[in-house]
């Protein structure tokens, strides 16, 4: 019998479309949150830390991702360095941020719908756009990726319109005397988790590299142009966000759909540019559900084709898509969905980032060293990028244990069920392991 394969559909516009619509909702929801714990001096030092983080991050993971080819990105990054237990752990992860993650804008799509149109109710919204979507992916990834391709491009016009519309508002003054406390470091590192939304699983393009035409071209074109775009956007919404002169910076911190909030103050709520924002808001929601959800797809599937997951999570339909991978984790997503809070989703998704991030920058030292002959078509010429990346990676880190104690607690409980799980896993599973370098060429 024929062994079915990814299907190889990713240009280096398609791909890079899935990578910044993955992110792009961040624009539309989630780092608003920061305002609760800091003012507009704190967010820009959060943000220059994050995107200093993320943009040497990406450089780092593009040589990875080239090198090592796979739809099981980080996993395969990290089982190459530091073996089969390090690459469980980073695929755990990269699970844990995808699933988290699309609950959190389901949620907030629910709020966009319901402020668009109230007499829907916003969780009833939240569970029928998580609906469709599973839906589209089910259609496979070359569908999949034209919609990615609408959906995001539709998301970063309604970015560039917010900022038309809301930066003749923006008292530069103000943006640095507002009233409100920055509350000190701590509220800096308080407001770091937030601003992670911004740029949010901005890796997922990684998985989808079993489905490019040319992985080693398309690649880094495709995720440093990406994180260009969205650097752009983050500062541009940031401004305008906390720069707007009726601004209330708490009202912001608690809304679940920010950005018609916010002009609302300036042209009224029932303005067609407010409803128009908000319908472009939808897309944004739209892109990172869809973007994602290929993500975390692609992530279980090849997990399980390593052996890491039940192998039913491994098998293809007619179009190469992996549909029992793409059900089954999404039906988790839309537990949370029905019963999730958006602000503990989100960090949450943040911390299985960031212990993903840890491994893969750890991958690139290693790799460096351990294998410095590994075909690299995209290579980094010193180390200052990656230094960076770790020194950030760590300030990221320490902000999250500072700031969210209870919520590390909780998410040690859940790495320490996933660590019992992968040592009894073959007395369970029949498939055992298998590397990743190995399940490649099958």
């Amino acid at each position: 019998m024929e062994e079915k394969n990814l299907n190889k559909a990713l240009t280096p516009v398609k791909l890079w479309a899935i990578i910044v619509g993955a992110v792009v909702s961040g624009m539309y929801f989630g780092w608003n949150y920061l305002f609760e714990k800091t003012n507009f001096t704190g967010a820009l030092i959060a943000t220059f830390i994050v995107t200093l983080f993320y943009v040497s991050f990406v450089f780092c993971y593009s040589e990875l991702a080239t090198a090592i080819p796979s739809a099981a990105g980080p996993t395969a990054y990290a089982e190459k360095s530091f073996g089969k237990f390090a690459g469980f752990i980073a695929g755990f992860s990269i699970l844990l941020e995808y699933i988290f993650a699309t609950p959190g804008i389901a949620l907030s799509i629910g709020a966009y719908v319901h402020g668009l149109f109230p007499v829907i109710p916003a969780n009833i919204a939240a569970i029928t756009a998580f609906c469709i979507f599973v839906f589209i992916n089910i259609r496979g990834i070359e569908s999949a990726a034209i919609v990615s391709v609408i959906v995001t491009a539709v998301a970063i016009l309604g970015v560039a319109v917010y900022f038309i519309l809301g930066i003749p508002t923006v008292d530069v003054h103000g943006l640095f005397s507002s009233g409100a406390s920055m509350n000190g470091m701590h509220g800096v590192f308080a407001a770091i988790p937030f601003v992670v939304w911004f740029y949010l699983a901005v890796e997922s393009g990684a998985m989808g590299a079993e489905e490019c035409k040319n992985p080693q071209k398309d690649i880094p074109k495709a995720f440093i142009s990406g994180i260009g775009a969205l650097v752009v956007m983050a500062v541009a919404v940031l401004i305008v966000t906390a720069g707007n002169s009726a601004t209330d910076l708490s009202a912001v911190a608690s809304s679940d759909n920010p950005l018609p909030a916010i002009l609302s103050k300036v042209y009224g709520e029932n303005s067609f540019l407010v409803k128009l924002v908000g319908f472009f808001g939808l897309f944004g929601l739209a892109a990172s559900l869809h973007g994602i959800m290929i993500g975390y797809s692609r992530q279980a599937y090849a997990m399980s084709r390593s052996g890491y997951l039940p192998k039913a999570l491994s098998n293809l339909d007619k179009n190469g898509t992996p549909v029992f991978a793409l059900v089954s984790t999404s039906l988790i997503g839309l537990f949370f969905v029905i019963t999730g809070n958006v602000g503990s989703l989100v960090v949450f998704s943040c911390i299985g980032s960031s212990v993903m991030a840890v491994l893969s920058i750890a991958s690139w030292f290693v790799l460096r060293k351990k294998e410095p002959e590994l075909a690299r078509p995209y290579r980094l010429k010193s180390a200052l990028i990656p230094t960076i990346a770790a020194i950030t990676c760590a300030v990221v880190v320490v902000a999250l244990v500072v700031s969210q104690a209870s919520l590390l607690f909780l998410a040690a409980i859940v790495y320490a069920a996933a660590v019992l799980y992968y040592l009894v896993k073959d007395k369970v599973f029949a498939n055992g392991f298998v590397s990743t370098e190995n399940e490649m060429e099958a």
